[in-house]
């Protein structure tokens, strides 16, 4: 009625009918509807203001609007006659089964004779047919201060860093449920550690643990979402008894469920991030943290009506968990152990004992340890080891076998000791040598013939054979295997020289008397070469020392000199030769 009478008034001074519908906020069409039902019901425009009452408005509102018994028109009745196709065209139970969109609903409606306007069809489908229909909510109560915590991850953008990546950055928000104090922590990755990295600085943020953590599917958090009984990753559960709360996920796509972080993604992205310029992901945590501190936490909030981070310091920092040690972020896997006594945790190699062969064992590993469990107990314990090493214990390989895969002397050697004295002084002189290993298989033959033949005779077999210096294990069989580890060795003893096929006959070093420089000499033997000057020279045989033998004796050089000039040939005369 209100606005029948701004139109008319305006029209009555005599304005136009686009100005009277701007000032009364209708449309120009509308504002000549109403003037029309004016003039009909008897208005003359030269009347005055005072000729405008209530049932003068009245009448007008009927003729403009009449009156709609269940509160809608013709059009709506038809849609009627159509609301089971309707519905099922907006449920998408046709044979695409896909839903219709309104606009293909109206042309539908249009081939089959029933036009109505699209605002009247969209209103239809809405109220009775389904059609976007939108749930009830209630408000939940915050619940007690420094009870719960809502995390959400959330993509805020691209970050260049100083070698040139462009990488997505995703940040991790943590908001107080009853005082709504933030904290933001940016990563590059939504993985367990980087969840439980944020949750560190979080803690350290806000001075302490929150009782229960409402998380979001999570795979590195939740590995199996149920509404009732959602499993949780094993990490994720060592790390929540290590600091001490208690895990609520919420449900698959129920964003409801964690409400006060739901908001905060938007504002955190628009508020913080937008605009802005990191050098590197370092730069952009410290702005965020301090953007946490000073402007998000001092903000005026639009539900609690007061600044956060004074409701988080008077009502939730006294009642929160004390904040945990630094934890050591372990991992957790399923292993199995391999034909050689070993698994690989982390590409490195741990042993275990021969019973536990082919089966699968679950492993935690951090820092410092590794430990190796079947079904909830512990059955080995090792030192961590960097990528590429190995932890052997050697009461894990088999016996016989442990001192030959790591390589221990000292252990093969004392084994061999333990069969007899001698054979492990014998398999320390075979492993003397500058590779060593080298030598383990001729140790593990002698220990061979110590199980076939017994430790005693293989003493006895080392005994002779140190005592004869013979480091063979060849040898050692052999005596074994004739059975001679217990007769002395006879040496072989020296024989007469006996002439041979290549041997020279003694008469060929004997020479015949010539004159010497000195009497006490004898010339060397006709077909020797001279000595060179300086030597002496062999002469004739004198009496042998041996059977076979001659004596040499020697001659200074000068009477050297002397037999070779008397033995030298005369010189031809050139010209009794050619006379001749």
């Amino acid at each position: 009625m209100s606005e029948v009478r701004e139109v008319l008034r305006g029209w009555l001074d005599g304005a136009g009918l686009r100005t009277v519908a701007e000032r009364a906020g209708v449309d120009r069409k509308t504002a000549r509807r109403y003037v029309q039902a004016a003039q009909e019901a008897g208005l003359d425009r030269a009347a005055g203001w005072d000729a405008l009452d209530d049932g003068l408005v009245g009448q007008v509102v009927v003729a403009v609007r009449p009156v709609r018994p269940n509160g809608h028109g013709r059009a709506w009745e038809a849609l009627l006659a159509h609301e089971e196709q309707i519905r099922a065209w907006v449920a998408g139970d046709g044979k695409d089964a896909k839903p219709l969109s309104i606009v293909k609903i109206e042309e539908l409606l249009a081939r089959q004779g029933t036009v109505v306007p699209y605002r009247t069809l969209h209103r239809f489908a809405t109220e009775r047919c389904g059609y976007r229909a939108k749930e009830s909510t209630v408000r939940v109560n915050d619940g007690e201060p420094g009870a719960e915590l809502q995390v959400d991850f959330g993509q805020m953008g691209y970050l260049t860093d100083q070698d040139g990546r462009r990488r997505k950055v995703h940040a991790l928000i943590f908001t107080a449920v009853y005082s709504r104090h933030m904290f933001v922590w940016l990563t590059h990755a939504q993985t367990l550690a980087a969840v439980i990295a944020g949750c560190e600085a979080a803690w350290a943020f806000f001075g302490g643990v929150f009782k229960v953590i409402v998380p979001d599917n999570l795979k590195p958090v939740v590995t199996d979402a149920d509404a009732v009984n959602p499993r949780l990753s094993q990490g994720w559960l060592d790390y929540a008894q290590h600091a001490g709360f208690v895990t609520d996920p919420a449900r698959v796509r129920r964003p409801k469920d964690k409400p006060r972080v739901e908001r905060t993604v938007q504002y955190v992205r628009g508020n913080f991030w937008a605009g802005e310029s990191f050098t590197d992901l370092a730069d952009a945590q410290v702005a965020a943290s301090r953007w946490c501190a000073q402007r998000a936490g001092m903000r005026i909030h639009g539900t609690i009506q007061a600044r956060p981070i004074e409701v988080f310091l008077q009502a939730e920092a006294p009642v929160l968990l004390p904040a945990p040690d630094a934890y050591d972020v372990p991992i957790f896997a399923r292993v199995k152990v391999h034909r050689d006594f070993h698994v690989e945790v982390a590409k490195s190699l741990y042993s275990l004992p021969e019973q536990y062969l082919g089966q699968h064992l679950d492993v935690r590993a951090d820092s410092e340890l590794v430990k190796l469990y079947q079904r909830g107990a512990l059955v080995k314990t090792h030192p961590r080891q960097r990528p590429g090493g190995r932890s052997t214990d050697p009461a894990d390989l088999p016996e016989h076998q442990a001192s030959y895969a790591l390589r221990d002397l000292a252990r093969l050697i004392g084994t061999c000791a333990g069969h007899g004295a001698n054979i492990g002084i014998y398999a320390e002189r075979i492993l003397d040598d500058p590779l060593p290993w080298t030598r383990m298989r001729a140790v593990y033959r002698l220990l061979g013939l110590v199980r076939r033949y017994g430790p005693d005779p293989v003493e006895q077999a080392c005994d002779r054979a140190l005592q004869l210096d013979v480091i063979s294990v060849t040898k050692i069989a052999s005596m074994l295997e004739r059975a001679t580890e217990h007769t002395t060795p006879t040496l072989p003893t020296a024989t007469a020289a006996t002439t041979t096929r290549f041997a020279r006959q003694p008469t060929e070093f004997m020479s015949r008397t010539t004159r010497t420089a000195n009497s006490w000499t004898t010339p060397a033997s006709r077909g020797t070469a001279l000595a060179i000057h300086g030597t002496t020279v062999a002469t004739e045989p004198v009496n042998a020392a041996t059977n076979g033998t001659t004596a040499l004796s020697l001659i200074p050089g000068s009477a050297r000199e002397a037999i070779a000039r008397e033995d030298a040939p005369t010189p031809r005369n050139p010209q009794k030769e050619s006379t001749r």
